[in-house]
């Protein structure tokens, strides 16, 4: 999969539900999701644990299947690939960053990143990648001498390293502390202005200082989805992230009321 045209939304879907067990087990992460992502934003998938988030971003990452549903990926239909062009549309177009940085003990944070570059039809240079994230000068340094904003920060390295067009970052900041949190997020910023590159953030809808740190950075800047138990709205591009205050359904309608935001959604259930 190669050459895609930065026209209209990043990604489309259409109806994605995924269901997991059956019977009395059985559960619906996803329920018909419909959804655009625009192309070139950072989005924020904000939800609570278990509201389907991460299940919706390894499906448009490549790295799982919807139960049932569409999704498009500049208008080519990922869910239509089997999987050895899945496998070409991860590696030439997606980046991964999660809460665990994984990054290999045994290798330096230039080293690190060079994995990725070896097989990356158009990196960028390892070092320049470290540079972008402010690590150039701990290029040599081993990830049990990094601190853990700075392996996260070497993660991200390693994941725009190969200038994907769209950037995951699952929980990228949940095992740090509310300012190294800031720091990475700024860094994401960063890789979104400089390259260009679709990021795509999850988090969870908790009252913590965090979520406040996450306005703070991203205001006026972000587009913001909300999930709920597998449904899906989104706010205005100049939304100011805060934390819920308000969160509570009423017959089949959920209702969220944002402090700071005056913004009220209605989201009929499927």
């Amino acid at each position: 999969m190669s050459g895609i045209e930065d026209t209209g939304p990043a990604f489309h879907t259409e109806g994605v539900t995924k269901v997991y067990g059956a019977g009395a087990s059985r559960v619906d992460a996803l329920r018909g999701v419909n959804v655009d992502i625009p192309c070139g934003e950072i989005i924020v998938l904000l939800g609570a644990s278990g509201s389907g988030k991460s299940t919706l971003l390894n499906i448009l990452g490549g790295l799982d299947r919807p139960s049932a549903g569409r999704v498009y990926f500049f208008g080519r239909e990922i869910t239509a690939m089997n999987d050895a062009e899945l496998t070409r549309y991860r590696r030439e177009h997606v980046g991964f960053v999660f809460q665990f940085y994984n990054l290999m003990p045994s290798l330096t944070a230039l080293e690190n990143v060079e994995l990725v570059t070896e097989i990356a039809d158009d990196p960028m240079a390892p070092r320049e990648a470290l540079a972008l994230v402010g690590l150039d000068q701990r290029a040599h340094h081993f990830p049990a001498q990094l601190s853990g904003g700075e392996q996260q920060r070497v993660a991200i390295a390693r994941a725009v390293a190969k200038r994907p067009t769209v950037l995951f970052c699952d929980e990228p900041t949940g095992a740090l502390d509310s300012a190294t949190g800031r720091a990475v997020l700024r860094v994401l910023q960063d890789v979104n202005e400089q390259l260009g590159t679709t990021v795509m953030i999850i988090t969870h809808a908790a009252a913590t200082a965090e979520m406040a740190g996450l306005g703070a950075v991203f205001m006026g800047l972000t587009f913001v989805v909300f999930v709920i138990y597998g449904l899906f709205a989104a706010a205005a591009r100049d939304a100011v992230l805060q934390s819920p205050r308000v969160m509570t359904w009423a017959r089949r309608t959920f209702a969220a009321s944002f402090a700071g935001l005056g913004l009220k959604l209605a989201l009929e259930r499927a």
